[in-house]
This record gives structure tokens, sequence and C-alpha cells, in this order.
């Protein structure tokens, strides 16, 4: 039987596990740089993103990573999935659904507008599977991110950045 579990801070060790697993099925593993230790401070302390894991049978068999958004277009918050990650094991039988209709669930609950969340464009599998949700991909908009040396030049000042 499935179950959905809060993430506590004893569980980072196995979060973490998942977030190298799901890197090296994405091809980024070398982009892991978060420890136990980040997590916790990140997601128990600081309180910026929340984890529910999905538990089928005492065994956790994937992860759901999310904080809150707003838009100023609803006038509403709204959740943010980071992950969304099902073992490879356990794909196929309708967890991954039931994972994120727990999410979903839970912004209708909290009276939130909506949910989102990005997928790489190579991977076909997951983005049929939220097509078949009823998901619909954000035409027109492009993702934009500043990081490490490009993030810390900017916020000094130097708005070339290159």
């Amino acid at each position: 039987m499935l179950t959905f579990k809060q993430a506590t801070p004893e569980d980072m060790a196995a979060l973490l596990s998942l977030i190298k697993e799901l890197a090296s099925y994405e091809h980024l593993e070398q982009e892991v740089t978060a420890t136990e230790e980040i997590l916790t401070e990140w997601i128990f302390t600081k309180k910026k993103a929340e984890v529910i894991f999905p538990v089928l049978d005492g065994k956790i068999i994937g992860y759901c990573l999310y904080f809150y958004n707003f838009s100023t277009f609803l006038g509403k918050a709204g959740i943010y999935v980071e992950d969304l990650f099902i073992q490879p094991a356990f794909r196929h039988k309708g967890y991954g659904r039931k994972l994120l209709q727990h999410i979903a669930r839970k912004a209708k609950n909290e009276g939130l507008g909506r949910v989102e969340w990005a997928c790489l464009d190579w991977n076909k599998p997951s983005i049929d599977f939220y097509l078949s949700l009823g998901a619909v991909p954000m035409e027109g908009w492009s993702t934009y991110r500043l990081t490490e040396e490009k993030l810390i030049k900017f916020a000094q000042g130097d708005i070339s950045c290159k």
C-alpha cells in the first residue's frame, strides 16, 4: 500500500541518495553539491522547501521536493515542484501520478492557484506522463538562471557577467 511521509531531518541521507539517483538519470551528477547538512539547513532550519516521500510497504521509493511561489496575476501562491522522482523499479505503476495528486490535493486544500514544474526537453517519458495528466507546457517561456561566479559578479554590481 502506498502512503506519503513528510520528510524529517533523519531522512536526509535517504533524500540525498535519491537526489543523486535523479541527477544520474538526468546526466547531471557533476552538479550535485548538496550534503545532508546543507539539505537539513535549508529544508528544516531555514524552511525554504518541503519534501514528501512516497512509501510503499515501508520503503521510500521516491520523493517530491517543492516550495511555494507566488503569481501576481492570480494574486495567489502556488507550489513549484523542483524534483519529482520515482525510482526506476517502481515506475509505470501509478505511483508518480499518486505523488503528484497528493501535491495537487495539498494545493487545492490550501487554496493555491497552481502547481508547476520544469522538465528537460529530452525527457520524453516524463513529458508524456505530464501531458497525460492534463498539464500543458508553457509555450513562449524560457527559464533563465544566474549561478555561482556569475551570480556573485552580478550581485557585486558587475553588469556584464559574461
